[in-house]
């Protein structure tokens, strides 16, 4: 019996759930011809027991294919539809509340929760005007996380990267901030200037930890598989 493959096209095609599958399967073995299997599996929506039967050299030719897929960098989309629901990624984040950002950033660490993240990062539109729109205010991710673990990787790859990038650029501007204030806190008497460079190096500990943090996980997402 001839096996018939639906080979994605694009990462629009490829569910989250599955990418998330995948990243478990890489990030939990050594074994390169398990890994490219379970891509096969996952990405073209067969059987393990299948791939197998798939031509070597065509199993190749496949693996190299969601290679050059993942290696291009996915622009970020500020709206999608998955059913017949539209998502909008939140409109204004420099108006981010604080609960927003808290579970953002948590569930942005583990690619297991990034559905979670997708949760709080695009909610469903319910006005628009033109390219304007306003999202369902926020009362927690457990309302659609389940539903977005259909959305396609392109969308979560675009907007991790983004946020993150965003993320980067504000944490900088804050460490430049805080350093100047210090400086100029530093020169009032000496038992302050103490106190302060004391606590500065606490900041600029603090600061220089997340900045690594954002560094590692833009990485990540730069090089999803």
């Amino acid at each position: 019996m001839k096996l018939e493959l639906l080979i994605p096209t694009t990462l629009d095609e490829i569910p989250l759930k599955h990418y998330q599958e995948f990243r478990r399967t890489a990030d939990g073995s050594n074994d390169a011809e398990f890994i490219s299997e379970k891509m096969i599996q996952l990405f073209c929506g067969i059987e393990l027991k299948d791939v197998v039967k798939i031509k070597a050299t065509d199993l190749t030719d496949m693996v190299e294919h969601f290679n050059r897929l993942f290696s291009v960098k996915q622009p970020f989309r500020n709206r999608f539809k998955i059913g017949e629901i539209e998502f909008g990624f939140i409109p204004d984040l420099e108006n981010i509340s604080w609960g927003e950002y808290i579970d953002a950033e948590k569930y942005l660490s583990s690619w297991d929760n990034m559905h979670k993240a997708m949760a709080v990062l695009y909610r469903p539109i319910v006005k628009k005007d033109g390219d304007k729109y306003e999202i369902m205010e926020y009362n927690g991710s457990a309302e659609y996380s389940e539903l977005m673990k259909f959305t396609p990787v392109s969308i979560a790859l675009g907007a991790s990267l983004f946020f993150w990038t965003l993320g980067i650029e504000l944490l900088e501007a804050l460490a430049d901030y805080l350093e100047r204030e210090t400086k100029k806190m530093s020169k009032t008497t000496t038992r302050n200037k103490l106190n302060l460079e004391s606590s500065g190096d606490g900041i600029n500990q603090s600061m220089q930890q997340l900045k690594e943090t954002f560094s590692n996980l833009t990485e990540s997402l730069n090089s999803p598989l």
